[in-house]
């Protein structure tokens, strides 16, 4: 589990510096996100190509441009800023303990997502939707596009960024144990930005206390592989329950 790597100086590994470095990649990479879906949104739009009314390539073009190609840019750019390289995150071919690992991850996904649900729902605490789901409301479609999506872009986007390059950039500071739990807030406090209505709160506490399964089976298997597919599944057995809440039955 202890993993010690000594990455440039000494003092890239002050706790201070971990912090400031894990807010600006988690920040930053929403807002190089942002930027860059929509330069192409716009690039798009004035080619003719009538994006805004077709929710479908819309939210396509955000999955892939924003949690595939800027997530990966941003975090593979800051690597090569810090001339910490890619072999820093590790990465590699699942074995079997690998995917006895995944497996569990989703379980324990699921689990604690029917634990926190009933909580909350014993408090009367109402949750704030995701914008997706505005989305699927226009064309339940939307949630059955999600799901091989989810596996290639926003599993693999989001853990190379929020375990693979923050994580990683907190255990130089602080150890496993403490980078899983502050790379956890980071990437449930980015959230906010697709959250809509009340509720926010118990929402990004949701993600907080889900976030760690991804960053601990990535801590216990030395690879990203397995968070980037738990990641993935998890969020893709959720769109295809909503595809079928939406629809009333199968495709």
């Amino acid at each position: 589990m202890e993993r010690v790597r000594v990455d440039g100086p000494t003092a890239s590994a002050s706790p201070g510096r971990a912090l400031l470095a894990a807010a600006a990649l988690g920040l930053g990479g929403y807002g190089f996100a942002v930027l860059v879906v929509g330069v192409t949104a716009v690039a798009l739009i004035a080619a003719g190509v009538p994006l805004m009314d077709r929710p479908a390539l819309l939210l396509g073009l955000s999955v892939v441009m924003g949690q595939g190609v800027a997530f990966g840019t941003f975090a593979v750019g800051y690597l090569a800023y810090t001339d910490r390289g890619l072999d820093f995150v590790e990465a590699r071919i699942p074995t079997l303990r690998d995917v006895a690992w995944s497996v569990g991850g989703v379980v324990a996904l699921f689990a604690g997502l029917v634990v926190v649900s009933a909580i909350l729902s014993a408090l009367d605490v109402q949750s704030a939707s995701n914008a997706v789901e505005e989305f699927g409301e226009q064309d339940p479609r939307i949630f059955l596009l999600l799901v091989p999506l989810s596996f290639l872009f926003i599993g693999p986007g989001e853990e190379l960024l929020y375990r693979g390059v923050v994580q990683g950039r907190l255990r130089e500071a602080f150890g496993p144990w403490v980078a899983i739990g502050v790379a956890s807030f980071v990437f449930a406090v980015v959230h906010v930005f697709s959250l809509q209505g009340s509720g926010k709160l118990p929402y990004l506490a949701v993600l907080f206390v889900l976030s760690p399964v991804l960053g601990i089976t990535y801590e216990w298997t030395d690879n990203l592989v397995v968070p980037a597919f738990v990641h993935g599944a998890f969020n893709a057995v959720q769109f295809y329950v909503a595809y079928l809440g939406a629809t009333g039955g199968l495709p």
